[in-house]
């Protein structure tokens, strides 16, 4: 990972969270401040001599199944524990035990008495010690206490080379910014410090506040500085910087961060936190946890990736609160987050704040003058029994018919015909897409994927059908929207944009175990906050353990333990199913998908792409959407192909909609003679 500046996101309009792409930070600010043009991967001290890093383009990959890290669950965590007399007591999300790498070293046991400074993770098994920051997996713990059994002090996990040079690369990147940075109440100027601070929305906000969570302002980018203190040694480890960009009348909020946005864990506020301190309000923005502490005096921290993700690295740090307050932000996205986030810090501890216009974001509550004690006051308890009541569900509904345009989910960039029929991409959904060999199924999804996670939509991909390279190549060409074989020179540009991109991958390839696929999804859930996974494709999970079965039994079964996950995790996923043999003269229908009819009636969206010339319409492929469980809406439309940019995003100019229902006689001719047609769900 390189030490440059990372993406982190960016606010647009009411300063909802929404996709960035990344931010320029250290390229375009550090050669200005610190002297010199820095290269590619150089070093940003002042005078010391640039130095090339090696071209990389590498994306987050998950275990392959060839060598995967063996899971461990939490019974057996305890077990072994206990063998071991290693003292310990539950958490919220991790088991405290004192910690290896602190204290008295060697044979002997570890002492109840003392600190409980090292926390297992019960889902991953994997630990940090808060009092030293050694961090590793449950494997790396189990050969520290079998060291110190022996006699040998226990060594905490290395990281590579490579990555501790780039982590002592960002911090002087951001040493480099922070001394030039200045508080904002010593700005010469006074009438300089009101500008900036109407800019930024945080009139409100006093020097006090400012000064206590020391948020510097940099002149040279026009940026509000936010810094990263180490738990350990209160040392400078990186910061966050966030401008504002004026587009016409809408205001946009940007942030980039020092070390990239997957290496900046930065829980803002923390070295404020008290020992004692029991109860807590979590936002997903700086600005928000300045205006909670301001309005109504309560520990409150800022997540570093806002509602985007919660990494489980970060869970040890919230142990300690009793009563957690979620309050993410004002749109139904930062709700949905709100609730998956609770998941993972134990339900029964939450609390939730419903977005709506009484219950803005902290920031923009502290500038209504709005009561933010009582708004906290108010939150709604995350956990609940197995049945409820319609009083317990009032809220959500009615919230339902206020946010109807956030409701139907996120909106496609690229296929805008897609909205008015889906009206949009929604978490919990199961989508089945089909279509005939050859007619770019995996080509047109990439896009479809992409398309939605360039807008934040944290995604996982599993392709078996092709290799992850040549899925990444097809990627990073619509990306970009051009042919990178023929401007290798743009190579490096586009993919360091392209990394940024929380997009992850599977390294299977083949067929594979449904329970190993399951297994692998649930993992990404849980640390990279999943919320689409794109499976290529179902044929791939029915192999060799399932030669014993009916085959559209095991279909059905596979198709259940989708729809179960979908459901559970709140994750959308998009199954491709290939369509059985039929006359190629024939369009595809719903009745086309291969095995028995539980794929379709199972899933909440169908879509087809169809590849033949239409008799009413333009077009040779198109894609069909036949079922639309969310509104009934389904249709057709034409797709154009592009082979220089591989994409299938159609011309504005060409495109026309044809919904279903306005094409009741051409449906009518089609069942006359023998077709099964779509129609609008009743």
């Amino acid at each position: 990972m390189r030490s440059g500046g990372g993406a982190g996101g960016c606010r647009g309009g009411r300063m909802a969270l929404v996709p960035l792409r990344p931010g320029r930070a250290a390229s375009r600010l550090l050669p200005l401040l610190c002297g010199g043009v820095r290269s590619k991967g150089a070093s940003l001290s002042p005078g010391a001599p640039g130095r090339l890093g090696q071209r990389r383009y590498k994306k987050g990959v998950l275990p392959s199944p060839d060598g995967p890290a063996p899971s461990v669950s939490i019974t057996e965590i305890r077990q072994y524990l206990r063998a071991q007399d290693i003292p310990f007591h539950d958490g919220y999300s991790c088991l405290h035990t004192p910690s290896l790498f602190t204290g008295d070293r060697g044979d002997q046991p570890l002492s109840a008495n003392a600190p409980f400074t090292l926390f297992i993770d019960k889902t991953t098994g994997s630990f940090l010690c808060t009092a030293t920051l050694a961090e590793g997996t449950w494997q790396d713990f189990q050969a520290n206490v079998e060291m110190r059994h022996h006699g040998v002090t226990p060594i905490p996990p290395a990281s590579s080379e490579e990555t501790e040079e780039e982590m002592r690369q960002a911090r002087e990147d951001a040493r480099c910014i922070w001394e030039r940075a200045l508080p904002l109440w010593e700005l010469l100027d006074e009438k300089e410090t009101k500008e900036t601070k109407a800019l930024f929305g945080i009139s409100q906000v006093t020097d006090a506040t400012l000064k206590r969570f020391g948020v510097r302002y940099l002149r040279a980018a026009r940026s509000l500085v936010f810094p990263w203190f180490s738990p350990q040694d209160a040392t400078l480890k990186g910061l966050k910087l966030l401008r504002v960009e004026k587009k016409g009348g809408t205001k946009t909020y940007v942030e980039e961060t020092l070390p990239r946005f997957d290496s900046y864990r930065n829980l803002f506020g923390l070295p404020l936190i008290g020992r004692r301190d029991t109860e807590l309000v979590l936002t997903g923005w700086e600005l928000d946890a300045l205006a909670l502490h301001q309005a109504a005096g309560v520990a409150s921290l800022a997540l570093p990736r806002g509602a985007s993700s919660l990494p489980p690295t970060l869970l040890p740090y919230l142990e300690q609160f009793k009563r957690i307050t979620l309050w993410l932000g004002e749109d139904l996205r930062s709700w949905e987050a709100a609730k998956l986030f609770a998941r993972k810090l134990s339900l029964k501890r939450c609390s939730l704040v419903r977005p709506g216009n009484l219950q803005p974001r902290p920031l923009e509550a502290l500038n209504q003058g709005l009561n933010v004690t009582k708004i906290l006051r108010s939150a709604l308890l995350a956990s609940h029994k197995s049945i409820i009541s319609f009083r317990q569900l009032r809220e959500e509904v009615f919230g339902e018919l206020v946010n109807t345009e956030q409701v139907s989910g996120v909106k496609w960039a690229r296929f805008p015909e897609l909205n008015k029929l889906l009206k949009g991409h929604r978490r919990g959904e199961l989508t089945i897409f089909t279509g005939p060999t050859g007619s770019g199924k995996t080509t047109f999804i990439s896009e479809y994927a992409l398309d939605l996670c360039m807008q934040g939509v944290c995604t996982l991909w599993g392709s078996f059908e092709i290799n992850n390279v040549r899925l990444a190549k097809i990627m990073l060409t619509q990306f970009a929207g051009r042919r990178l074989e023929d401007q290798l020179e743009l190579y490096d540009e586009w993919a360091d944009r392209f990394e940024e991109l929380p997009l992850y991958f599977m390294t299977f390839h083949g067929q594979q175990n449904i329970k190993t696929v399951i297994d692998t999804m649930q993992h990404a859930v849980y640390m990279y906050d999943i919320t689409h996974v794109v499976v290529d494709n179902l044929q791939f999970m029915m192999g060799h353990e399932h030669l014993s079965m009916d085959r559209l039994a095991a279909q059905d079964f596979i198709v259940g333990a989708f729809r179960k996950f979908a459901t559970d995790n709140t994750c959308h996923i998009t199954l491709i199913i290939h369509p059985r043999k039929e006359d190629d003269e024939k369009e595809l229908q719903t009745a086309s998908i291969f095995g028995s009819a539980k794929a379709s009636q199972e899933a909440d969206n169908v879509l087809i792409l169809q590849d033949r010339k239409l008799v009413t319409g333009p077009g040779k492929r198109y894609l069909q959407v036949s079922k639309n469980r969310f509104d009934g809406d389904v249709g057709i439309f034409p797709l154009e192909f592009s082979k220089a940019s591989l994409s299938f995003s159609s011309s504005k100019s060409k495109v026309r909609l044809k919904k279903m229902k306005e094409e009741k006689e051409i449906l009518a001719n089609k069942i006359v003679e023998g077709g099964s047609g779509a129609s609008k769900k009743p």
